[in-house]
Order: structure tokens, then C-alpha cells, then sequence
């Protein structure tokens, strides 16, 4: 892929500017009716924590047709109230990314234009957050500015059923695998440092596709594996479209774990010395926060776990131990209020797919697609049992969850070979 910073017309934009202190980049796509309160909110957080600092704001965006790029270029500082002066003007670059489609892509222009410019620090937010507010800008590039961090990944307080792959896969997983407690190792707003973001572009994921579909957990675990220093901030309450966590994931779920077992590959001299995890540093005030709900559909989840049962045990007796089997197929006839799946089972599940995987014991794509049914039926476990925890409760069950991993982890440990 061309480098975009070899592009004329960025060239330009770059030697005009020379240098600067922090580069914010927002990926976009058909986001015209969100990305302007992203815009205000980012430059007003620039203008009240770091006024005397030279700031580039980078729109790298995916060929929407809805007008984003217009609301790009239109949105200034002064459409909102504002009683800070900025010392150093908001600058922007608003450029389409080319090569694989994805975030992954359009990040990859980001951390160009932030090496092209000598950053010290990058952030980068999603588009379609209703929300950000200015303070992000403070919590996730004063660790990075101030603290001496290379990567801050986000805290947020969700509602117990939303972000429920990275609850009961990605974070215990990542936190066994690699000893680093990170709540949220795939949230999509972050920090970094210019060091770390150079050292990105030197990676040869780009054309691949983990640019495509894994870029957030490839980057928090690059960050981890290779020692540099991680924290998380906590931003309050993430705001989106929520999905039910019934629905059709079998994509997200393929993109997520699959880049995540790719990853086990790579690094797997580095998680099988580790036996145990740890927090990392947390920056900014914790507190209560009003959360929408998830809608969940609990008979179409157990619907949807029967069938898969009924339907893979033929791709499953090649994964996993004849017990589990056994075990899933007394489950389906259990009545609703009695279904469940012990974590051990499931972390049992989890760590054949992922020595499947390792073995290459079928193909890569069926198998992790075949996943699907089960992590639907251990979600529907969750929601009977969570049915009246708050979320302090919910957080305590999610952490019971993770040192199941990591005491099943002697077992990954001794079967990868």
C-alpha cells in the first residue's frame, strides 16, 4: 500500500505545518450526523487542558457519501460557548484512506501523519459516540504527555449486557494470556505515544486481516507483549447504538477471537512464562453513571444454542473433550430458569478452540463460526444468573470469570506444544 503521507496533497498539508505536540485522529464513515459533536468536543478539550500545545486534528475517512467530510471542514471551535483561550490554533488534515477497508486502514494514515509530524502523542476517537465529552482529551493523552505512558486504553462503565465478547472472552482471555488487567482491550477510543505509534508502522500487519477486522486488540496486545507502558482512563459511560447480545454476532465474534488466537501465535514465547495478572494504573475519578438499556431476547439466545448443538457436534467432537460434549448435550433439554454453564466449562471451551486453532484441526473460519451457538448459550448463562445484580455485583462475577482462566491457563500452557 502507498504510504499517504507520500500523497502531494497531504505533503503539502504536512510541510506547513512541520511539527507538532499531539495529533488526534478521528476514522469516519458515513458519520455526518455524530462526527461534528466529536469535533467540538475534541478541540474544546484541547483548547481547556492544553492551550499551549500544537495540535493536528486527522480525519481519515472510508469514501462516505453522506457529507461527512463537509461537516469535517465546517466544524470549528467557535460553534460552541467556550471561556478558554488556545494559545496554538486546532489544525486539520481530512484525507480517505486507502488499501483494506477498515479501521485498521485508516489508523495506519493516522500514525503516519503523527510520525510525519513528530507527535509526542496521538488519540484517536470513534466517530458515532454520543458520549464524548472534552475531558476525554485531558484522561487520554495526560498520561501519555505527562506520565510517561505509551498506551492508555479506555475505561467505561457499560450496561451489563452490552460489550458482552469482550466480558466473556476478550478480557479474561488477554488479562490470562498476557498478566495485564486491561477492561477494555478492544475499546475504540485510546492514547499513545508518538514511540509506540512509529513502532506500529514498522509492524507487517497492514495488508493483512487483522487491519481489516482486529486492529484494537492487536494493538493493545503489541502494547502489552512488547513491554511498553500501559494504563487505562476511565471516560464514564460509552453511549452507542447498543446491539442485544442475542443478535447476529457470528461476524464480530470471528474478527475478534480469530485475531486474537492469530496473535497467541505470535507472541506465545512471551504469555507461556506468564502465570498470573495484574492491574494497571487507572487515571480518573470513577463515579456513577446513567447507562441505556440492552434489550435481550432470551428465548431466541437458548433457540439459538439448541440449534447450534444440534447441528456442529460433528465439528465439536474434533475440538473439544467428549465430557463438554456430553455436558452440551444434556444442556439443551434443561429447563430455561435451570440453564447453565459452570465457567469452568466454558474456559474449558475456550482454550480447545484456541489449541484447536493452534493445530490447525479443521478450517480456521468454520471453526470459529461454529463458536458462535456456544458463546450465545454462555451469554443466556449469564443473564439468568445476573438477572437482578447491579453492576458492582456484575463486575465481581466478570473478575470470578478471569481467575478461572488463569487457573486453567497451566493447561493451555501444556497442550500448545
Amino acid at each position: 500500500m502507498k504510504s499517504v503521507t507520500l500523497r502531494k496533497e497531504i505533503q503539502e498539508r504536512i510541510s506547513q505545518i512541520r511539527r507538532c505536540d499531539i495529533v488526534i485522529g478521528i476514522p469516519s464513515y458515513n458519520n455526518a450526523r455524530t462526527i461534528g459533536h466529536v469535533i467540538r468536543a475534541v478541540q474544546i478539550g484541547l483548547a481547556k487542558y492544553f492551550p499551549d500545545r500544537k495540535a493536528v486534528l486527522v480525519n481519515s475517512d472510508g469514501g462516505s457519501t453522506d457529507g461527512t467530510i463537509d461537516v469535517v471542514h465546517r466544524t470549528t471551535i467557535e460553534d460552541s460557548i467556550l471561556l478558554f483561550h488556545r494559545v496554538e490554533p486546532v489544525m486539520k488534515i481530512s484525507t480517505p484512506y486507502h488499501g483494506i477497508p477498515g479501521k485498521g486502514s485508516a489508523f495506519r494514515t493516522i500514525f503516519e501523519i503523527a510520525a510525519s509530524l513528530r507527535a509526542g502523542a496521538c488519540a484517536v476517537m470513534d466517530s458515532d459516540l454520543r458520549s464524548i465529552t472534552p475531558e476525554w482529551i485531558e484522561l487520554l493523552l495526560k498520561p501519555v504527555l505527562e506520565g510517561g505512558f505509551d498506551y492508555v486504553a479506555p475505561l467505561y462503565h457499560r450496561h451489563k449486557y452490552d460489550g458482552t465478547i469482550t466480558n466473556s472472552i476478550v478480557y479474561p482471555l488477554t488479562s490470562a494470556l498476557y498478566g495485564k488487567r486491561i477492561r477494555q482491550p478492544i475499546g475504540g477510543d485510546f492514547g499513545l505515544s508518538g514511540r509506540i505509534a512509529r513502532y506500529y508502522l514498522t509492524k507487517d500487519v497492514w495488508e493483512t486481516d487483522v487491519a481489516r477486522y482486529g486492529i484494537d486488540i492487536w494493538m493493545t496486545t503489541t502494547a502489552v507483549a512488547n513491554r511498553f507502558r500501559v494504563c487505562q482512563a476511565f471516560l464514564g459511560a460509552k453511549i452507542h447504538d447498543p446491539k442485544d447480545p442475542g443478535s447476529d454476532l457470528s461476524a464480530m465474534l470471528y474478527q475478534v477471537v480469530g485475531a486474537t488466537f492469530d496473535l497467541m501465535e505470535e507472541y506465545a514465547d512471551v504469555w507461556k512464562g506468564i502465570l498470573s495478572s495484574e492491574p494497571v494504573p487507572t487515571f480518573g475519578f470513577q463515579y456513577a453513571v446513567g447507562l441505556e438499556p440492552v434489550a435481550v431476547n432470551l428465548e431466541r439466545m437458548m433457540d439459538k444454542f439448541r440449534l447450534g448443538v444440534g447441528e456442529l457436534m460433528g465439528i465439536w467432537k474434533d475440538v473439544l473433550h467428549e465430557e463438554t460434549l456430553r455436558f452440551l448435550s444434556l444442556a439443551v433439554s434443561a429447563p430455561r430458569e435451570e440453564f447453565h454453564i459452570p465457567d469452568e466449562v466454558w474456559v474449558d471451551i475456550i482454550y480447545r478452540f484456541a489449541l484447536a486453532a493452534h493445530r490447525k484441526v479443521i478450517n480456521k473460519e468454520h471453526l470459529l463460526k461454529s463458536l458462535t451457538p456456544l458463546y450465545i448459550g454462555k451469554t443466556a448463562s449469564f443473564v439468568l444468573e445476573t438477572r437482578e445484580s447491579d453492576m458492582a455485583e456484575v463486575e465481581v462475577r466478570i473478575e470470578r470469570l478471569c481467575s478461572v482462566f488463569e487457573a486453567k491457563k497451566a493447561f493451555l500452557i501444556g497442550e500448545w506444544e
